[in-house]
């Protein structure tokens, strides 16, 4: 782990993620700010438990669904700033400087990166980095694979991380917002298309489209959980 005093604790989600966690990892230590690197995992089959503790990795298990996986890793973190982040999410080095910053500003709760995707399989996936901005502008939102960070004692304030199987990113900005400002730092991560890839780009954008209409109706997460893993 980096040298330096402890600012950041990364909460990593994983189920079976032995594949794109190691790169991950290793652009994580390049980043100055983090001080210790948790994995909360949700029953991986796969080598992952074991890659994230031969890497130094805190490694905590609990039941599969981001939101619990979330909330029980950050119940471990020791930092004074939580950054939770995908697996398949790279940083780039000044991540961290840049999120500390972002969090000084006035009014600020918590923020996230603009976002690109690696290896885009056409067009229709480009532009994400301007989705960002006008998702934050629109529904002062930003989504899991941009990264979230925030103060612990922020998170500690409003109840921990939900505890839901999916959209834990909406529920947990919609905890925030009454608390202040969420913005975006000045620095852009990677992430992987492989969903797109997987199943098409239309196919997932009409994924993507069908769990969030079916959140704003209503529809029990449980359920939309079932609709995405599907």
């Amino acid at each position: 782990m980096n040298d330096c005093v402890l600012a950041i604790s990364v909460v990593i989600p994983t189920l079976n993620e032995a594949a794109e966690l190691p790169e991950t990892l290793r652009r994580l230590r390049k980043v100055p700010e983090v001080g210790e690197i948790i994995i909360a995992d949700g029953g991986s089959r796969d080598a992952t438990i074991e890659l994230a503790r031969a890497n130094g990795c805190r490694v905590v298990d609990c039941p599969p669904g981001r939101g619990r996986q979330l909330r029980a890793g950050a119940a471990l973190a020791t930092g004074e700033v939580l950054l939770f982040l995908h697996a398949d999410t790279w940083l780039p080095p000044e991540a961290g400087r840049v999120a500390l910053d972002c969090l000084a500003r006035p009014g600020v709760v918590a923020g996230g990166y603009y976002k690109v995707f690696r290896d885009p399989p056409n067009w229709l996936v480009r532009g994400s980095r301007f989705k960002c901005w006008w998702r934050l502008l629109v529904a002062q939102r930003v989504m899991a694979d941009q990264g979230i960070f925030l103060h612990r004692e922020t998170v500690e304030k409003i109840g921990g991380v939900p505890d839901v199987p999916l959209m834990e990113e909406f529920e947990l900005c919609q905890r925030l917002r009454p608390l202040g400002r969420i913005a975006l730092a000045d620095a852009t991560v990677q992430t992987s298309a492989r969903k797109f890839a997987k199943l098409g780009v239309l196919r997932t954008y009409a994924l993507m489209g069908r769990v969030m209409l079916g959140y704003y109706r209503g529809v029990p997460l449980e359920e939309l959980r079932r609709w995405y893993q599907r």
